[in-house]
């Protein structure tokens, strides 16, 4: 089962697991996701999707009968404006929605689940790269809630005995990122000014720099995570590229005038994951190249067209309970 199947990640990882062989039944509520995410599986036999709320899964009586093999739990509210806005939002669905997944996974005895933890646990990390052993900073209730989703996974994977990896990510960026009316990831934002001809919105001074982590070395990373044999039965693994870019050059390869806007709070000037760990116990590396994976992106640019296009005062307008919340803390 993937759950959020519908979604950015989900929808590959769908793919992936069905050119591997596997029956795949993907889960989603559809409230972030897209079924056009999931058109290249619609006439697949070995691919079933279900409409559903991962907080209602113990209530379904037919996924009841599946003897599933593992779980791959990606389904959660991203972002980080609205879960300072609606934090009960995200705790129904990253917290509670998690634990139904967990309970579902003891009820059923299913050997193996991996979570989709976020890197923001680390906050503004104080060693790059930043290692699993690196002191957890919690700035957000996105942070929080996912945060809170892997500790789930992991106690009842020691009380209960089935195996749990979760796999905390940086920067995913690729085909089918979201474009959702929040603001957030940089790649929606500069690709939908891109193609509404407006100004690329600069951060800073654009020296801030990220590990962005493409689409199709994350999903490696679940099926190793899924498919390894290990004494070991909890683990916790970062999934980066192995180095970081700066802003300034992903704009550079996008294209087009830019416009500063104010740094923000709470929000770290660099993101870079050890994943010495992962390589060496999974034997994954990532391979894809990310000037590579930008000029995929801007060669199917058109999946922006419906993306909200941000300025600098539709910006400042939906970052102000950003900065009113977190700049008395920085």
């Amino acid at each position: 089962m993937v759950t959020g199947a519908a979604g950015f990640i989900g929808s590959h990882l769908s793919e992936a697991l069905v050119k591997r062989g596997y029956q795949v039944y993907g889960v989603d509520n559809l409230q972030t996701g897209r079924l056009s995410n999931l058109k290249n599986l619609e006439n697949e036999r070995h691919f079933k999707f279900i409409n559903l709320d991962v907080n209602e899964i113990l209530e379904n009586s037919d996924l009841q009968k599946i003897n599933f093999s593992g779980i791959l739990h990606l389904a959660a509210l991203a972002d980080i404006v609205p879960s300072i806005e609606h934090p009960n939002k995200y705790f129904n669905s990253n917290v509670a929605g998690t634990l139904k997944v967990v309970e579902f996974v003891r009820a059923l005895k299913i050997p193996r689940l991996v979570y989709a933890a976020s890197s923001s646990c680390y906050g503004i990390a104080e060693d790059y790269p930043t290692s699993e052993k690196s002191r957890i900073q919690l700035e957000y209730p996105y942070a929080l809630t996912k945060y809170m989703g892997e500790e789930i996974i992991l106690h009842w994977s020691k009380v209960y005995g089935f195996s749990a990896t979760s796999l905390r990510l940086f920067n995913v960026f690729g085909l089918r990122s979201r474009t959702s009316g929040s603001y957030g990831a940089v790649f929606g934002v500069f690709l939908a000014q891109k193609l509404a001809d407006k100004p690329l919105t600069i951060v800073g001074d654009g020296s801030q720099s990220r590990d962005f982590t493409h689409v199709s070395d994350v999903v490696n990373a679940f099926v190793s995570s899924l498919e390894v044999e290990t004494s070991e039965n909890t683990r916790i693994y970062n999934v980066g590229s192995g180095r970081t870019q700066t802003v300034s050059y992903l704009a550079k390869l996008i294209g087009g005038p830019t416009v500063p806007l104010p740094k923000r709070p709470g929000e770290p000037d660099i993101t870079f994951a050890d994943i010495t760990k992962i390589k060496a116990e999974l034997g994954w590396n990532p391979n894809q190249k990310f000037e590579d994976g930008v000029l995929e992106l801007l060669e199917n640019i058109d999946q922006f067209k419906d993306a909200p296009v941000w300025d600098v005062k539709s910006i400042e307008r939906a970052t102000d309970v950003w900065f009113k919340r977190l700049s008395k803390e920085s």
